[in-house]
């Protein structure tokens, strides 16, 4: 597909699909955008010189490609209907949000038994990434698909991966879930002993940074943690509905899930104490007192 026949919407606009959808813009492919709350579309809208249409339906007349961002299993199955019902045949989904595989290859079916291409597509990289144009994109569908789908990552994307078939790319962004969510257990858990050490910041950081410890996550929070800085990047309620999608899976794999149990009881904690909107890096607060002590 050449790019001057790209018409881009983006469904979405949270903290990942706002710069996505900035990066469309700029690359002139972005149409038109929608979200739950019109406002914010509107708003979205007015910054990047695109249409905001009240709703999908009329969003879909505008646009041959449509990528979704959204936070729910239900939010992906209920776009995949109603673009179903009123797309033109040939018109192609990228959905980057996170689901389950099971989901995806549902949207997929109900999308081409319609005429139109689906490909599943979550990312990795965090807020940062979004906003630089360095996401990692996990694929599952069509390899003939995902060719024509290139020219859209490209805007927000360092790597373009083909997983497999449609469901693929969930279940690696659930495999990267469960990396994720047992990388935060460690740097936090170290960091909060380094805290009752009484080690320098200042100093500690980049001496980890320069061995084997370092990693993206202790990167880009192990200053901001130390700092009690939580606003920052990738919402710790998220994680939690993201790992319950990784649980079935791996309840259904039989394989271990000590790390997917405790990060689901850990963040269960977080968000009871009222702290879902804060970064997974928040997990330092338990850390720092066990419940042991």
């Amino acid at each position: 597909m050449n790019t001057d026949d790209l018409n881009v919407a983006f469904i979405g606009l949270g903290a990942m699909g706002v710069p996505m959808a900035g990066h469309l813009a700029r690359a002139q492919l972005l149409t038109a955008v929608w979200n739950r709350s019109h406002d914010k579309a509107v708003a979205v809208a007015k910054e990047y010189g695109v249409a905001a249409p009240a709703t999908v339906a009329e969003l879909i007349a505008s646009c041959n490609v449509i990528a979704l961002c959204v936070p729910a299993d239900a939010d992906v199955l209920d776009l995949a209907h109603t673009i179903a019902a009123h797309a033109q045949p040939g018109t192609l989904v990228i959905d980057h949000s996170t689901v389950s595989s099971l989901t995806a290859k549902s949207a997929h079916d109900r999308l081409a038994a319609n005429g139109c291409a689906f490909l599943d597509a979550p990312v990795s990289g965090g807020v940062e990434g979004a906003k630089n144009g360095q996401l990692s994109v996990m694929v599952g569908g069509d390899a003939q698909v995902l060719e024509r789908a290139r020219p859209v990552l490209a805007c927000y994307a360092a790597k373009i991966n083909h997983m497999g078939e449609a469901g693929a790319g969930q279940n690696t962004k659930a495999v990267n879930q469960v990396l994720v969510a047992g990388i935060a257990q460690a740097v936090c858990e170290g960091l909060a002993l380094a805290e009752r050490l009484g080690l320098d910041p200042q100093r500690l950081l980049p001496t980890l940074g320069a061995g084997a410890a370092n990693n993206w996550f202790l990167e880009k929070r192990g200053a901001t943690m130390l700092r009690d800085e939580f606003k920052v990047g990738f919402k710790l309620a998220l994680l939690h509905k993201d790992l319950k999608i990784v649980r079935e899976l791996a309840l259904a794999a039989g394989t271990d899930r000590s790390i997917i149990e405790k990060s689901l009881a850990d963040y269960a904690v977080l968000l009871a104490q009222g702290h879902g909107d804060e970064d997974i890096s928040a997990l330092i607060r338990l850390k720092r007192k066990s419940r042991d002590s």
